[in-house]
């Protein structure tokens, strides 16, 4: 999804050919897998950031296409919103300091970004979604100016047969709205990890991903508030899933968006077996490029949000396979931000290493992951033959293992302790990005200006959330 495209309407004949390509690399792909040319020994890791633009009252600025023109980097790229974009950095190499030297590279970007937006009256703001965004945001006025964004839209609503879609979200309030496009998918920015792994293992660390998911938004939350209503702890999951639900139509078996059904029984493969079998084509954008670079079996991929979701890179002499973890919001703090990186990669290395993947079948995975996302650190979740609180889980055995992980990547002693003692004050405070945002904002009076003030002054401060004070705000 990351490339333009030159049109945003499609003919039959566009995707019958596209789907013919699809299956032709997708054979290919599978062919990969079984002879050996996916790279099968390298660990690496990676991350994108989305972020927000806003102005000095602290909304939406639809400034992206001109910031972006004036910062002139490639590692900075839009998003679908006029006021979101996407900041990337190289792929890293495991290392002693390896969560600090992500880190260094994410914020010297983002100071170059802050300078450049500074010079146009506007701030960059990391947030799972935004308390202040208001429905005139939304509109298909701010979608960002490329094809790819306005196919995207036309081709999800033609599949909703031009019917609105329907957002409807239980939690501490209730929200029920209805949209005419997908804008709202915008409302929910994220931190994705990239983990690039051994092809042989590769499906062992997809459901590992699967079943830290729940433990690690649960203190990772950081999206409470949407249109004053509080939700969710991580109201970005039912948020992202409702605003493409227009993809779930009858023509799919499966909606686009999801947790997943299922693990992993043998190979990585079965993913992309999965993607030609059970989804429609949605984008049939095509490429004349030789079939072995798999542009049409990628962008396919790229039109399926699983919250852990199997990628094919390039990147060097061989072909790899890595997973992209995307359950993460943006936020609240850069090292809040690799403190959550640490928990991933240490505790879902160490279950496939030690081969100890907890105790627990696909679909109470998948109940813990909406259960964390609701209830956050209050939630109860299974495994190993229990139910416990999350925050239980993520102290005795979760930071455990992921510092046994980390070890077992080469990282130093005192980087494990410095970002994984980050998670565990912030769990043991219980003060996620969620519990501070909801606490702030309802002791000022349900003041949304007031919150992200205040938001945006801790954050520039560089503390981690379970340090931020909860007084500053009015009603």
């Amino acid at each position: 999804m990351g490339e333009e495209i030159d049109k945003t309407h499609f003919a039959a004949a566009d995707f019958a050919s596209f789907a013919a390509r699809l299956r032709r690399e997708t054979d290919i792909l599978r062919g990969w897998f079984a002879d050996g040319t996916l790279c099968d020994g390298e660990y690496r890791w990676g991350f994108e950031l989305e972020a927000w633009l806003l102005d000095h009252g602290f909304h939406p600025s639809p400034v992206n296409a001109e910031f972006l023109a004036t910062l002139g980097d490639a590692d900075v790229v839009p998003e679908l919103s006029r006021f979101n974009v996407e900041l990337n950095t190289r792929p890293l190499d495991f290392a002693p300091h390896a969560l600090s030297q992500g880190r260094a590279a994410l914020e010297a970007l983002w100071r170059r970004c802050n300078a450049c937006a500074h010079g146009m009256d506007t701030r960059l703001v990391m947030i799972g979604s935004l308390p202040t965004i208001r429905d005139a945001d939304l509109s298909l006025a701010n979608i960002s100016p490329l094809k790819r964004y306005y196919a995207l839209n036309h081709e999800l609503l033609k599949r909703n047969r031009g019917r609105p879609l329907d957002i409807d979200i239980g939690g501490r309030e209730h929200l029920a709205t209805r949209r005419a496009d997908v804008m709202l998918e915008s409302a929910a920015t994220s931190f994705q990890l990239h983990f690039q792994v051994p092809v042989s293992l590769a499906h062992l660390y997809y459901n590992a991903s699967q079943v830290v998911s729940a433990p690690l938004v649960a203190a990772a939350a950081n999206s409470p508030l949407l249109f004053d209503h509080l939700l969710w702890e991580e109201t970005r999951i039912p948020l992202f899933e409702q605003s493409i639900a227009g993809a779930t139509g009858a023509a799919a078996r499966r909606p686009r968006v999801s947790f997943g059904d299922g693990f992993l029984v043998d190979s990585l493969m079965e993913c992309f077996d999965d993607n030609l079998a059970d989804y429609p084509v949605l984008l049939p954008i095509l490429f004349d490029d030789d079939e072995r670079a798999l542009r049409h079996l990628r962008l396919h991929n790229g039109t399926l949000w699983r919250w852990n979701r199997p990628l094919v890179g390039f990147d060097g002499e061989r072909p790899h396979v890595r997973i992209e973890h995307r359950p993460l919001p943006a936020g609240p703090s850069f090292v809040d931000l690799f403190a959550n990186a640490a928990v991933y990669l240490g505790a879902v290395h160490e279950w496939v290493q030690a081969e100890r993947l907890p105790t627990l079948d696909a679909a109470s995975a998948r109940a813990n992951f909406y259960a964390a996302a609701r209830d956050g650190l209050d939630a109860e979740l299974v495994h190993d033959g229990r139910r416990e609180a999350a925050s239980r889980w993520l102290l005795e055995t979760l930071l455990p293992d992921a510092d046994a992980g980390l070890a077992r990547l080469g990282l130093a002693a005192a980087e494990r302790d410095r970002y994984l003692g980050v998670v565990a004050a912030r769990v043991a405070s219980g003060r996620t990005g969620a519990a501070w945002q909801r606490a702030t904002y309802l002791s000022g009076g349900r003041d949304g200006l007031g919150l992200m003030a205040a938001y945006c002054a801790h954050q520039a401060s560089g503390a981690p959330v379970h340090e931020w004070p909860l007084e500053g705000v009015r009603g």
